[in-house]
């Protein structure tokens, strides 16, 4: 039994129309090379545990704690701890960001037991040396505090707000002579790296080259002799100039889980019939002469994309037909999917982040 559906905007779309004139700055699709985060790791002891720890035979947590209790001239044997169950072993991640820190500035820890520990609620962190992501890493900072549980339904993972000091500096990449400017993934492309290049280039007064496109990822940035001892101006100025928003290339992107579709750029459709089962399209027109109160009303079971009749569709056209097909998003996958299997869709298509 078919369905018969109304015209009704079941599929909201917004639209964002960018004009040529419309531009954002350099820095707000770029990053210095250097300009990174960077993780701080390591190991430690959570105790306070009522009675949800790791203990028992579990050598990994009741060895380090009675080598700690030593250290404080508290000499306790490993098989007197064995019944200890308020302890567990745990990793420690903490991420200093991209612009880095300085010593005494603090960060927040992520903590997640690596033990038999059946939860971590209600734990401190005993004092725990953080090194760096490489072997042989020197101290960087100490994280110490109690433990906050985030999400209720994984009781092993917890955080500590702003529980690892810095014990020294973690500068970000010193520029000398020259920088990159790395683009960032959604807007890389060689037309994009190229208009970096010329809108720097462009603003040079001796009308030197100071900026070249390496790849569409890269821009490699030379910095006038005259601004060397000081170049954080310079920097700034280039960071700061506007890059015009040229075109998208064609994307179509699905979360399946989700049931999201995102399309950017001048997706085509080359001409296409679509007619789903048990769904009927009802078009209605005021008759030619007459009022609202007496429409005539058109059925069909299929829709066809081509309404320019020049041999092709473009990115409304496709939203039109969903609109006008009120298929739910499982459907509207579906279409998407066959549309590009078929040749019919020009464009990448992404699905749960993977070109497909």
């Amino acid at each position: 039994m078919r369905r018969r559906l109304p015209i009704l905007a079941a599929l909201f779309v917004v639209t964002l129309l960018s004009r040529q004139a419309w531009a954002v700055k350099i820095a707000d699709i770029t990053r210095l090379d250097g300009q990174q985060t960077n993780t701080l790791t390591g190991f430690g002891l959570v105790f306070g545990l009522p009675g949800t720890g790791d203990g028992g035979n579990y050598a990994a947590a009741i060895k380090p704690l009675a080598a700690m209790l030593s250290k404080y001239n508290n000499a306790i044997d490993v098989k007197e701890l064995s019944a200890s169950q308020n302890v567990a072993v745990v990793m420690l991640t903490a991420t200093v960001p991209a612009s880095g820190a300085r010593q005494g500035d603090k960060l927040d820890v992520y903590v997640t037991s690596i033990g038999a520990a059946k939860s971590l609620k209600g734990g401190r962190l005993f004092v725990s040396p953080m090194m760096g992501p490489v072997p042989n890493s020197p101290l960087f900072a100490l994280a110490e505090g109690g433990l906050t549980i985030e999400d209720a339904s994984t009781l092993t993972t917890a955080t500590i707000t702003l529980g690892a000091t810095l014990e020294r500096d973690l500068p970000a990449k010193t520029i000398k002579d020259k920088f990159t400017l790395i683009i960032d993934n959604p807007s890389a492309s060689w037309p994009m790296a190229y208009a970096i290049a010329k809108i720097i280039n462009e603003e040079s007064d001796s009308g030197e080259m100071m900026a070249i496109a390496i790849d569409e990822k890269n821009v490699m940035v030379t910095i006038p002799a005259s601004e060397r001892e000081r170049p954080d101006s310079f920097i700034s100025r280039v960071l700061r100039l506007p890059v015009p928003m040229l075109p998208t290339e064609a994307r179509v992107m699905i979360n399946e889980k989700t049931g999201s579709i995102v399309l950017t750029g001048d997706v085509e459709i080359s001409p296409v019939v679509i007619s789903l089962r048990g769904l009927t399209i009802t078009t209605i027109t005021p008759a030619p002469i007459g009022t609202p109160r007496a429409p005539l009303v058109e059925t069909r079971d299929v829709l066809g994309l081509d309404t320019t009749k020049t041999g092709g569709s473009k990115l409304q056209d496709l939203v039109d037909a969903m609109v006008a097909l009120k298929v739910p998003a499982e459907d509207r996958i579906t279409i998407i999917k066959e549309l590009y299997d078929t040749g019919k869709l020009h464009a990448k298509l992404y699905i749960n982040g993977v070109n497909k």
